[in-house]
């Protein structure tokens, strides 16, 4: 739900000069060094980026979710890298505050994280617990006004940038399903946590993860996520469900960036005496990528005004996910053989996109775990309609 044209034009307009004038001219540099200039870093967070959905009232912009989606669209239309940075703070790493906090923890975290102060990191999958989010291994047992925390996490974005996790961890070993599991807010720097080596990755150089060690981290029961146990494998889920729109429409802005590029080349490229977008194979290739980048553009709202609508979108938002994440696979397939060798080579960014759009098949839910959630779905609601 858009609640003011003027103001979101106005927002999206500052988001696309900020892409074209500081973000589009960095991407060589990011790739090369495996990290975002630090005045990039202060211009995002003068830009409001870290408090996008943050609501006004502890200092952030308190976008709606379809708002949410527009500006990742926009801000997307560059590499992922600098989207990344601010995705674990404005998305999964603080919304179950947002969503689930007890008033008190939430006047004492978002605040900071509204104004990039504190980058918040979600810490869910673990060495041999990734899509079966219910069978995580870290314990959480209490200890007088405290629990005492050891586990590791696998694969955790911005954790060697993060200022407070929000951790999954079992507080009831006799549970070993989701009823076991709790969720904390854990500040990044407490005695007993450790990092490991930073990641090397196919893509999306300057976009952090590594394992977290947590070696009797000890966290005030205050910072027990909505005060109550046994609740964090739901919040994880309300917070995955608002995640998959929001990485949809990443996806979604950076198979515009790809097909922009793409048809200029086409256009501009001679061979046989004309541009190769003359030639109908080369059409075909562009028309799909068109037509499937239209279809997710349109999912992806379509979902995200249901969500502000208040109606339940766990399928909807894995659908999005799903079909939005393969698609801009298929658009940088395709981006790369229009371009043909140039599109192989490192030169123009296009190899380097295809590398970088191949992780959103895989995390928050790979396409095989959302073909689950949304079957399980249709199954649900024909059962509720018997």
């Amino acid at each position: 739900m858009i609640r003011d044209n003027d103001v979101m034009n106005a927002l999206l307009d500052s988001v696309r000069r900020f892409v074209r004038e500081r973000l589009v001219p960095a991407e060589d540099i990011v790739a090369e060094t495996d990290a975002i200039p630090e005045d990039i870093v202060r211009d995002m967070k003068t830009l409001g980026l870290f408090g996008l959905t943050v609501p006004e009232s502890y200092g952030g912009l308190g976008l709606t979710m379809e708002e949410e989606a527009l500006v990742m669209i926009e801000l997307c239309k560059t590499a992922p890298a600098f989207r990344s940075l601010i995705g674990t703070t404005v998305g999964i790493g603080s919304q179950g505050i947002l969503i689930d906090g007890t008033p008190e923890q939430k006047d004492r975290w978002l605040p900071a994280l509204a104004r990039g102060e504190l980058i918040a990191s979600f810490a869910l999958t673990e060495p041999e617990s990734g899509s079966d989010a219910a069978s995580i291994r870290t314990r959480a047992r209490r200890d007088g006004d405290h629990y005492v925390i050891d586990g590791s996490k696998r694969f955790i974005t911005n954790a060697p940038q993060a200022g407070i996790f929000t951790l999954m961890a079992r507080t009831n070993p006799d549970d070993k399903g989701a009823g076991g599991i709790s969720a904390f807010i854990v500040d990044a720097h407490s005695p007993g946590i450790t990092l490991g080596p930073i990641d090397r990755k196919m893509g999306q150089k300057g976009a952090h993860t590594c394992d977290v060690h947590f070696d009797g981290v000890r966290v005030p029961a205050a910072n027990v996520i909505g005060g109550v146990e046994g609740r964090g494998f739901k919040t994880a889920m309300k917070v995955l469900d608002k995640g998959r729109i929001h990485i949809a429409a990443v996806c979604v802005g950076v198979a515009e960036r790809l097909l922009d590029d793409t048809l200029r080349y086409a256009m501009e490229r001679q061979q046989f005496g004309q541009p190769i977008c003359e030639f109908q194979l080369v059409q075909a290739m562009l028309a799909d990528s068109r037509t499937e980048l239209y279809a997710a553009r349109t999912m992806v709202l379509d979902a995200a005004r249901r969500r502000d609508a208040g109606e339940d979108v766990a399928t909807e938002a894995a659908c999005c996910k799903y079909y939005a994440s393969e698609m801009v696979g298929r658009v940088a397939d395709r981006a790369v053989q229009i371009h043909g060798g140039s599109g192989y080579v490192a030169d123009n960014g296009i190899e380097r996109f295809y590398r970088d759009v191949r992780l959103f098949r895989i995390y928050e839910g790979t396409s095989q775990i959302q073909q689950i959630v949304i079957a399980r779905g249709m199954v649900r609601a024909a059962q509720a309609m018997a």
